[in-house]
């Protein structure tokens, strides 16, 4: 606060020309309906709330898949300051053991939180904040929201007692800030399970227009994405973010140990598909028909051209009988392959 002090004869009048300063805090915002409300709750209790919104391989909020969420409006809309952090190679390396398991896809939803947290204590401690809060509902997400999960993140995360989780932390044990007075546990929610209901009913109070519907953004818990994602750390000693890019798109067949195929499934994934090409691949074309852009990718990729241009053509719109041609290219280096196309009992064994 500054006071300023103005004398006029006997009198001295004093002007408060700023607000008492307030006490920071940092959100984990992930753009869903439960993180705006966990904002919304302490910035009616007075707190100066920042967000911290993280990117990963799988859940880019830019990439139009995925999480999906337009965050940046939604920071805007809460009228909070956004800094992003993306964990790239590190959360690859994670991925290759996670500490506590995956999910029902090839999802490390504690490991994930915890270095999610770890990220936003990073921030907590530059700008000076006095603790995290995050949107999580107690018995929302099988694998990271239940009481046991929960204080194991913030033990990961070097945090305990400095996560508050607005929505459920009147039915959660005492915080740092709670017993500090900073907080008080009347004003705190005491939500759990999977109903939106509550939630609903907050963003309607709040003025929260068009709230996104539930979803786990996450491409690991998807099953179907899962099954492709754990071939590739099965497969491939150290992947890379190209590698897990093109897990996102395409038909993915594994034809050996070490080599892979993946077939475009429309026009959008077939450029897709040439922009990720590396020195080494071998992209494979239907000469005159229409059809994808396939990928062959591994150590033995050359001896597999046949078969892969076969499957290539199996996917255009060639006539099921006879000969088609496939246009084989790999480091500047093209040939042609007349083949007939693949049956389904000669390539589906190998589906990802």
């Amino acid at each position: 606060m500054y006071d300023a002090k103005f004398v006029y004869g006997n009198f001295i009048l004093i002007d408060v020309t700023d607000e008492k300063e307030k006490k920071k805090v940092v959100a984990l915002l992930s753009g869903g309906l439960d993180s705006q409300l966990a904002v919304r709750m302490m910035q009616e209790q007075g707190f100066d709330v920042s967000a911290v919104a993280i990117k990963t391989p799988f859940c880019d909020f830019d990439c139009g898949r995925g999480c999906g969420f337009e965050i940046r409006e939604r920071a805007d809309d809460l009228n909070v300051n956004l800094k992003t952090v993306y964990l790239g190679d590190e959360y690859i390396e994670m991925l290759k053991n996670p500490k506590h398991g995956i999910g029902a896809g090839f999802n490390p939803c504690i490991d994930c939180r915890s270095m999610m947290f770890d990220a936003a204590k990073k921030h907590m401690d530059e700008i000076g904040a006095e603790f995290i809060i995050s949107g999580e509902v107690l018995g929302q997400r099988p694998m990271s929201q239940h009481a046991p999960a929960l204080r194991t993140i913030e033990k990961e995360s070097g945090l305990v007692g400095k996560i508050v989780r607005p929505l459920s932390a009147g039915l959660l044990p005492s915080t740092d800030p709670e017993k500090e007075g900073l907080i008080k546990r009347e004003e705190l929610g005491m939500i759990k399970g999977r109903t939106r209901k509550n939630q609903l009913q907050m963003a309607k109070e709040y003025g929260i227009e068009n709230p996104p519907n539930a979803g786990g953004g996450c491409l690991l818990t998807d099953p179907a994405f899962g099954i492709k994602a754990k071939d590739l750390f099965e497969h491939t000693k150290i992947p890379t973010i190209n590698d897990i890019d093109l897990l996102k798109i395409g038909r993915h067949f594994r034809l050996d140990e070490q080599t892979k195929l993946v077939v475009g499934r429309n026009k959008d994934e077939n450029e897709m598909i040439k922009a990720i090409a590396l020195p080494g691949d071998i992209l494979l074309e239907a000469k005159d028909h229409v059809g994808p852009i396939s990928i062959l990718r591994g150590k033995n990729a050359q001896n597999h051209v046949r078969f892969a241009s076969s499957v290539t053509l199996r996917y255009s719109d060639a006539p099921k009988e006879g000969q088609g041609v496939v246009n084989v290219n790999s480091d500047n280096l093209s040939e042609e392959v007349s083949t007939q196309r693949a049956i389904e009992q000669d390539y589906i064994k190998f589906r990802i």
